[in-house]
């Protein structure tokens, strides 16, 4: 399993926003990668009162086993690989012999794995490119019936990327939104 902190800047903008950002950045619409995230919980949403995200992401013919844990000034972040059976059998709510995070959420959460469900999938087409001192994120989402796009900024320390990111809003006249994470705004729409 490995594990990382992340940082990371978000704000919602509207699809003019999006399309007047990829055009002075001059991003191809072929740049655009697809990936799916897979959510987790359980029915009375154990990992969402501890602040908690499990997803499964597929990118690029992979699975990823992602767990979200506040720490500090992000999250931390734990991902294993998963094989195609793995992921197809916890996606259809079948259990795993074995996987260190699910362990982990045993160990720490006193979260069994046949507790989790799977609540639902969102696609995101997302571009990356270096800017400043972190990683410019370019996502456009389609879940349960809506779509948004989302600007990110993945830095290392979050006083500076704050300064660049504002910088970077401001020479667009982008408002500064209250952005919640997408497994949180996947919540929120499902229970609309």
């Amino acid at each position: 399993m490995e594990q990382e902190l992340e940082i990371e800047l978000k704000n919602l903008v509207t699809s003019e926003e999006f399309e007047r950002l990829v055009s002075h950045f001059s991003i191809p619409k072929d740049q655009f990668k697809s990936q799916t995230n897979y959510y987790f919980d359980t029915s009375d949403f154990a990992l969402k009162k501890h602040g908690c995200a499990l997803r499964i992401r597929e990118k690029d013919n992979t699975f990823t086993f992602t767990l979200k844990e506040p720490q500090g000034d992000g999250l931390l972040e734990s991902n294993e690989k998963l094989s195609d059976e793995d992921a197809e059998l916890l996606i259809k709510g079948e259990g795993l012999e074995t996987s260190e995070l699910l362990d982990h959420l045993q160990e720490k959460y006193q979260i069994h794995p046949s507790d989790l469900c799977n609540l639902g999938s969102l696609e995101t087409y997302r571009h990356e490119e270096t800017y400043q001192s972190g990683l410019l994120v370019f996502d456009h989402s389609k879940y349960l019936g809506v779509e948004d796009f989302e600007l990110e900024f993945e830095v290392s320390d979050r006083k500076q990327g704050e300064v660049e990111f504002e910088a970077l809003l401001s020479e667009f006249d982008i408002p500064n939104r209250e952005t919640p994470n997408k497994i949180q705004r996947f919540f929120n729409q499902k229970h609309k």
